[in-house]
């Protein structure tokens, strides 16, 4: 809920899940849910000794249901343009694996210049510190949590499931409505190399 809103498509996917096990997920509950790793979710839905075989057949289903119904977020398209304007690198950090991330970028015609997949929390800050990140662009307090661990500061986007208060509690650097405002504070900021957006 950063660069792309794959709401639509996730709810599809968990339907098709439901409808190809028999076991009941509430997708529109599980979409406001977005962020933390997929057997998170899952595992409110499945016994443990069915979780890695939905794990799989969710996977499988995604392919066909959830990339062409995902859009860009509000100002997408312009920060990673005003990005890129600074000399700055756009690096892709997010907890889907890496595969189904570059899918939803290929369709949506977003370039990064690094993509590493099936991170969450502290897990990011590996990858946000091997792509010499300097600031993490993220929608979840998890994604703060990254950008601390890293050292680095986080910039909160307040459209996924976390308020303002919540993203700033753990630690936003700064905290902004949506990505039309990144471009602004970047040039504000007057950024060095390594910007990062999730």
């Amino acid at each position: 809920m950063t660069l792309i809103d794959s709401r639509p498509g996730i709810r599809v996917a968990y339907r098709a899940l439901t409808d190809k096990t028999g076991v009941f997920v509430d997708a529109d509950l599980a979409v406001t849910r977005l962020g933390p790793p997929l057997r998170t979710e899952l595992a409110h839905w499945f016994p443990a000794s069915e979780l890695e075989e939905a794990v799989t057949t969710y996977r499988a289903l995604y392919v066909d249901h959830a990339i062409t119904p995902t859009v860009p977020m509000p100002g997408a398209v312009e920060a990673l343009t005003a990005v890129r304007s600074l000399g700055l690198r756009v690096v892709v950090v997010t907890s889907k694996l890496g595969r189904l991330a570059a899918l939803h970028l290929d369709h949506l015609g977003l370039v990064a210049d690094e993509l590493a997949g099936d991170l969450f929390a502290e897990g990011k800050a590996t990858a946000l510190t091997s792509h010499d990140v300097r600031w993490y662009v993220g929608d979840h307090v998890a994604d703060m949590v990254a950008a601390r661990t890293a050292g680095v500061p986080g910039i909160g986007v307040a459209t996924g499931p976390c308020s303002v208060s919540s993203l700033q509690e753990a630690g936003a650097a700064y905290v902004l409505d949506d990505l039309t405002a990144l471009p602004p504070l970047l040039r504000q900021l007057q950024l060095g190399e390594g910007a990062s957006l999730q």
